[in-house]
Parts: C-alpha cells; sequence; structure tokens
C-alpha cells in the first residue's frame, strides 16, 4: 500500500495554462469568495474566473495590448486584481505593480521605467494621483477603472465592464485570438515586474518569469507534503498582492492546488475569519505582534481577566519549553499531540487554560486554522513561543522580492522559534565571507528591469545572489537573520551593532510601538522611541493624568482607529517616560554592554509609509528617518 500523499497539484505550467487547466478540470469549485456587504458574500468557480479573464484579456488586446507589453495593477488586495493579473498574463503581457498607497511621483517612476501602456486602478483617488502626472508618462494610454460603472466623460479612462464588452466583440469577430495568444505563453516569458520598495534608494523593477514564480510555488507546496491541500481549504488573502509574498505563497500556491481564495483586509479581519473560516494564511510579524497586544490590552481592564490571561501564558510556555528538545526545536506538526509525554499535572492545567482561553482565540480564527506563514519581517521567538503555547502554528520563513519569497523556512514538524528554518527545497545556499546569505535556484529573478548594472551587482560572478542579509547558522542548518548589511551599525570602537536584534526584543513591549536604534560612526547607541500611543491614552484616561486632548490626530491604520500624532506635553508625562525607561533598561540587561541603548529620543508622531519613512511592508526606512530626526539625534549624542 502506498502511503505517499498525492500531491498532483505540484506541477510545471505556465500561468495562463494554470488557469486553463483549474477551469476544465475544476471548473465547479469555488476559485475566489469575498463579502458584499455585512455578511453577506459572493463568489466564483474557476470556470466563472476563467471566462471572465477571457473578456478582458480579449478586452486588452482589443485596445492593442501585444506580447510583451506591460499593464500596471494598483490596486487594494480585492478579486479584481486577480482578474486584471491574469487578463494581462492571458494576453502575453507582463504585470507591473503598484502599491496603491505610494506617491504620483513613484507611479510616475514606475510607468516610464517599465513602459506601461495600461493600468488598473480601483478608487478615485489613484485615479486622481494618475491624472495628476499622466501629461508626464508619455506611453500610457488607457486607465481601468475596477468597476463597472462607466466613465462616458473620460477617453482614456473606462471601467472592467466596457472592457469586456470590448472584449466580447473581438472574441465574436476572432474565436481563436485569445486561445492562440494565452497559449503562446512561455515558462522563460517574463511574468511580472516588482518594484522593491527598498530601504533605501530608488525603487528597482525585479523581473520574474513564469518559470520562477512557478518554482516558488512547488518549493512552498513541498514543504507542507504530509497533509495535503483539498477543495475544502480555504487560504484568507489580505496582505497587498503588490508584493511577491501574497501573490506566491498565498494566490499562487492557492491556485496550483485548486483551493478557494477568500478575501478581506485588516479593517475587518477578526469578523472575516467567523465568514470565512479559513485554513491558512499569510502575514508578517507586525500583524501577529498586534494580535498578541489587543489580547494583553482586553484583558488589562480588569485584575481577574489579566490573571487569567498571564497564567494561561505562564501555562501555555511551559509546556512549548517542556515540548523543546535540546537543540530547541518543537514538533508542532498537524495532528500531532502535544500534550504527549508532558507531566501529568502541566497536562491538565493546560487543559484547564486551553479552555477557557485558548479554545476561545483559536474559535476567534474561525475553528479551522492549520497554520500560517510569517515573513517580511523577524518574528521574535518569545512571540513565535505565545501562538505556538495557544495551538496555533506559525511557520516562520524568509526570502525577497528578488527570490519569490521562501529561500529558508521552518519545519512543520520541527520549528526553532527565533530562525528562519533551513534552505527550502531546490534552493543552495551558501554564507560569504563576510558572513552575508547567498543562493540559487529557479525561483530567483531574472534580472531589474532597464537596470543592467544593478542586475551585475545582485550576483556574484559564479551566479548566486547576495541576499544582503547577514546570518548565522545553528542546529541542523538552520539560519538567524542577524541584520541587513546595511542595518549593522559599526561603532567608532569598531564594534558591530546589529539593529533588528535591539529592535526584536521591544515586539511584546505593551508601551513601545517602534525603537530605532542609530549608532553608525558613534562611542555608543540611542534611539528613536515610537510610543504606543493607544496603550498610554488608555493609561492615562482610566488614570486621570491630564493631557491635550485637542493635539491627539488619529487615522486608520492596519483597519482600525488609531492615534498617529500626540502633544509634547503627552510624551513628556513622567509616567510616559518611566515605563519606556523602563522596557529600554529591561532589554538592556539582555544585551551586551556595548549594545545598550544609552540615551534615547521619544518621538511625538508615528513613522509612516505616506512621509517615506516606512515601506508599504512596514519596515523602516533607515535613511529616510536619520534625514528626518537629523536634528533631534545630533542633540542626543550633543
Amino acid at each position: 500500500m502506498n502511503s505517499t500523499p498525492d500531491l498532483w497539484y505540484i506541477t510545471v505550467q505556465t500561468f495562463p495554462e494554470l488557469l486553463h487547466r483549474n477551469a476544465a478540470e475544476y471548473g465547479d469549485r469555488r476559485a475566489q469568495w469575498w463579502k458584499t456587504g455585512g455578511k453577506n458574500t459572493d463568489s466564483l468557480t474557476y470556470a466563472q474566473l476563467a471566462h471572465t479573464v477571457r473578456e478582458l484579456s480579449a478586452g486588452l488586446m482589443s485596445l492593442g495590448l501585444t506580447r510583451g507589453d506591460r499593464a500596471c495593477i494598483m490596486a487594494r488586495t480585492r478579486p479584481q486584481w486577480m482578474w486584471a493579473d491574469y487578463a494581462i498574463l492571458c494576453g502575453g503581457a507582463i504585470t507591473v505593480c503598484i502599491y496603491p498607497s505610494v506617491s504620483p511621483d513613484e507611479v510616475r517612476h514606475i510607468v516610464n521605467d517599465s513602459g506601461a501602456r495600461f493600468i488598473f486602478v480601483d478608487d478615485e483617488e489613484n485615479l486622481n494621483k494618475i491624472k495628476s502626472v499622466w501629461p508626464q508618462m508619455p506611453t500610457l494610454e488607457k486607465v481601468i477603472f475596477l468597476e463597472d460603472w462607466h466613465v462616458s466623460a473620460e477617453d482614456r479612462v473606462i471601467s472592467t465592464g466596457d472592457l469586456r464588452a470590448l472584449g466580447r466583440r473581438l472574441l465574436a469577430r476572432d474565436p481563436d485570438a485569445y486561445e492562440q495568444r494565452w497559449r503562446s505563453v512561455t515558462l522563460d516569458d517574463p511574468m511580472t515586474i516588482v518594484y522593491t520598495s527598498g530601504t533605501t534608494g530608488v525603487p528597482k523593477g525585479a523581473v520574474h518569469t513564469h518559470r520562477s514564480i512557478n518554482a516558488a510555488c512547488r518549493r512552498d507546496l513541498s514543504v507542507f507534503s504530509a497533509r495535503p491541500f483539498t477543495e475544502q481549504d480555504v487560504f484568507l488573502s489580505f496582505l497587498p498582492l503588490s508584493h511577491t509574498y501574497e501573490r506566491e505563497c498565498g494566490h499562487g500556491c492557492a491556485m496550483h492546488c485548486a483551493v478557494t481564495i477568500a478575501y478581506s483586509d485588516p479593517k475587518s479581519l477578526v469578523d472575516d475569519m467567523q465568514i470565512f473560516r479559513p485554513t491558512a494564511f499569510v502575514s508578517v510579524p507586525r500583524l501577529y505582534e498586534r494580535i498578541y497586544m489587543t489580547m494583553q490590552a482586553r484583558t488589562s481592564g480588569s485584575p481577574l481577566k489579566k490573571a487569567i490571561f498571564e497564567y494561561a501564558m505562564k501555562t501555555g510556555l511551559e509546556l512549548v519549553e517542556t515540548l523543546t528538545d535540546a537543540n530547541g526545536f518543537i514538533n508542532m506538526a498537524e495532528g500531532v499531540d502535544i500534550n504527549a509525554g508532558v507531566p501529568l499535572s502541566l497536562k491538565i492545567r493546560h487543559k484547564i487554560v486551553d479552555r477557557i482561553f485558548f479554545s476561545k482565540v483559536r474559535a476567534m480564527m474561525g475553528g479551522r486554522f492549520r497554520f500560517a506563514f510569517s515573513a517580511a519581517g523577524s518574528l521574535p521567538a518569545d512571540l513565535c513561543k505565545v501562538f505556538l503555547a495557544m495551538g496555533i502554528r506559525i511557520y516562520e520563513g524568509y526570502g525577497s522580492t528578488e527570490t519569490c519569497n521562501t529561500i529558508t523556512i521552518n519545519r512543520p514538524d520541527k520549528i526553532l522559534p527565533g530562525s528562519v528554518g533551513p534552505v527550502a527545497p531546490g534552493v543552495e545556499g551558501r554564507i560569504a565571507s563576510d558572513g552575508e546569505w547567498q543562493v540559487k535556484g529557479e525561483n530567483i529573478f531574472a534580472g531589474y528591469w532597464n537596470n543592467p548594472e544593478a542586475t551585475r551587482e545582485a550576483f556574484t560572478p559564479d551566479g548566486f545572489f547576495k541576499t544582503g542579509d547577514i546570518v548565522t547558522v545553528h542546529a541542523d542548518g538552520y539560519l538567524r537573520i542577524v541584520d541587513r548589511k546595511k542595518g549593522l551599525m559599526v561603532l567608532d570602537t569598531g564594534k558591530n551593532v546589529p539593529s533588528a536584534k535591539i529592535e526584536a526584543k521591544f515586539s511584546l513591549s505593551r508601551w513601545i510601538d517602534v525603537v530605532m536604534p542609530v549608532g553608525d560612526n558613534r562611542k555608543f547607541v540611542t534611539a528613536l522611541v515610537v510610543p504606543n500611543f493607544d496603550a498610554f491614552i488608555r493609561l492615562f484616561d482610566e488614570q486621570g493624568v491630564p493631557y491635550d486632548k485637542a493635539a491627539l490626530e488619529f487615522a486608520e491604520q492596519d483597519g482600525t482607529r488609531t492615534c498617529v500624532r500626540a502633544g509634547q506635553d503627552f510624551v513628556d508625562r513622567p509616567e510616559l517616560r518611566e515605563l519606556i525607561d523602563a522596557d529600554i533598561q529591561k532589554v538592556n540587561t539582555e544585551l551586551q554592554d556595548y549594545e545598550r541603548i544609552k540615551k534615547f529620543l521619544i518621538l511625538t508622531r508615528k513613522l509612516t509609509v505616506e512621509s517615506g519613512e516606512m515601506t508599504p511592508t512596514l519596515k523602516v526606512k533607515r535613511n529616510e528617518v536619520l534625514k528626518h530626526f537629523g536634528t533631534e539625534i545630533e542633540n542626543l549624542y550633543g
């Protein structure tokens, strides 16, 4: 009897071939699922998805789209993003990704650099961004609005409804045109250009082919082979599709398995988990931090709830430590009984806290959750253990736009919290003399668009991609990321200080939102600190601490209304400064003397994407922050 799981979906094909395979063989399966208002939903089967794409792609062909042309998508994560993507790809063209939050100047740079002829947008705000710089984008011919309303006053702006109508007319005249076009696409054709958000410099367009992204999907799916995906699985999608992470690890893998993709956004994530009951999703460490902080905040108002929370966390972490082997590995594979071999007293305590607390957290996530990925930043070891303690499997991996994501990943039966796992299947890796991680594989990008010099600089003479990350190797080839080469601070004493190491230690701080260490060519380390304004507002209001409420500014961030700026009087309150200082001193005890934060400045506002201080994936752009707060930093050293 053959006990090997049937992984029928790990196949090699272009993405137009993948779409049409699913339509032909799994046409009645649900492909996309989304909310239409309240708890009401709508969906498309794979056959309906392919029909929608056929009309849109033929519409683009009617407008003159030819093989190798570039077309942009500048939209939030939604079903129509995928329609536009496959319409472009089935037309033999190249999808160019633009984050919907970028400035008009960045739109102009990407459109002009790629030579894009068409751009899909999903709201008036981004339509207006494009209009403001359209005269400076000579190649751009049409904007396609991802809604069905007709734009009669704008000759160069049409709706997807109009585009589909154009497609139907073309197909009536030439029934074979679309079929011939999508079948002409080859594995080595460029599939997409993704402009790196980059923490420094001008964005560069990383080119991936159908072959490299297919290889990336096969790589990821082969890691999770013990329990195959079936049509019962639901992948929840809420990260930006403008990034390769959601587009490949989420959508790409779901398409290979012909499973359902459900759509959400951070504003309604918890509610949507109740509706869609997902089995898997991909996310970033920031989200897991905020989930933990939310749980902590919800229990802080009641002494009883706080005591239950703290006891549950303590018990769960004790169980995790019991399950941890001598090298720090934990087996959290699906189907494993985590209570097996655990002392009876701990087993009983864990079952109690699981029933009264942990099970409710899992139910909040829909009750069918299998696992989640974490990448696009470091997941602190303590945070990983907290979720494992609750029975929520998070497998951390590591990669970049240029590698189409995963080049290392923790294995389900062997998680090492704080590490990014061993090298992924199909990837070859090595550590250079300076500690930089370098990789080869089918999943590596083809080069930077219109930038041969940057492409040459990205690779070693023998063809390894230089990731720019410093790593160390631990048991069984598991890697830990020390820092970006550019994030490694060198004091004037010659000591190397990894800023990422310091930043990660504040991940579970209740009072600190962001810490950015400073120290390059300085005698000691200082830091810029963004407080958790919302936590302090709750504290001050509970304790009757006076502050200027008129100076507070709020904004929508990751789906919640959050304070983004406060007055100087707010951050000068001794109650705030003492709590932040206590957190910093606690972290300092865990650092080498030369790594410790000797002085710090508490900022009155958050770092934002709009100001250019954060990337769209919420990584700090160090150079921009150093530039914006140059005077304040000098004062710290003065």
